[in-house]
């Protein structure tokens, strides 16, 4: 069962043999090395599974799975080098799937992890990986977006403002939400900086004969992406 998995781990040597058990079974492996960096890649990459340490700089892993539970039901394996009954209680109190603590066997780890993605598809828990609407095309996988079949160009920011847009067409995200989301724990971004980005949005997602935005303003509260006809596959 192939899948994308994010490991978060900032033991390089931990990080590189989990890489490397989890890619003999086939599966597609991105590594992050901080709390901060496992947010921001999570929103964006959407993954099947995340393996996640407890103890990391930056953000701690429990703040992490906090985090990440309250958009997603993305399966969450915890890590720690932590023993006590207390902490495994609290990891799984804020949304953890599974808790393995170190040391551990990589053979056990896999098998765990297989074990996840198995309940996760049988629960249909897995996210869409393309989302359709109104002729824009966002594939999740790919980092790429068409606008009526033509691959549109975005930069990093971009591209997950819309991927968060895009998941709950309709919705509208305050500007706060929005930092909060794309930009994690970056203290210093202003309101005026997810302007433009989403001026920058708007141009790039033109409609070929004009029309409506298809990223709307709603004044006083935020930004939405417009909810016309379209679907999630």
């Amino acid at each position: 069962m192939s899948a994308r998995i994010l490991v978060a781990e900032d033991d390089e040597m931990q990080a590189r043999l989990i890489r490397i058990y989890l890619e003999r079974e086939g599966n597609e492996v991105q590594v992050v090395s901080d709390g901060r960096a496992a947010i921001d890649r999570a929103r964006v990459s959407r993954p099947d599974l995340i393996v996640l340490d407890m103890m990391m700089p930056h953000v701690d892993g429990l703040d992490v799975c906090r985090i990440l539970r309250a958009e997603s039901q993305v399966p969450i394996l915890l890590l720690t080098a932590r023993t006590t009954e207390e902490d495994m209680l609290l990891g799984l109190d804020l949304g953890a799937d599974d808790y393995m603590t170190k040391p551990y066997s990589p053979k056990e780890l896999t098998t765990r992890v297989r074990a996840l993605l198995r309940r996760a598809k049988a629960a249909g828990r897995s996210e869409p990986t393309v989302i359709s609407v109104d002729g824009l095309e966002i594939d999740l996988n790919r980092y790429e977006v068409r606008v009526s079949g033509d691959e549109v160009a975005l930069t990093g920011k971009e591209f997950a403002i819309l991927s968060l847009l895009a998941g709950e067409p309709g919705r509208v995200f305050t500007r706060s939400q929005i930092i909060d989301r794309v930009f994690g724990f970056d203290q210093n971004v202003m309101e005026r900086t997810v302007d433009a980005h989403v001026m920058n949005l708007r141009r790039k997602l033109a409609k070929p004969r004009g029309g409506a935005p298809r990223v709307e303003t709603v004044y006083g509260r935020g930004y939405r992406l417009a909810e016309r006809s379209g679907d999630a596959r």
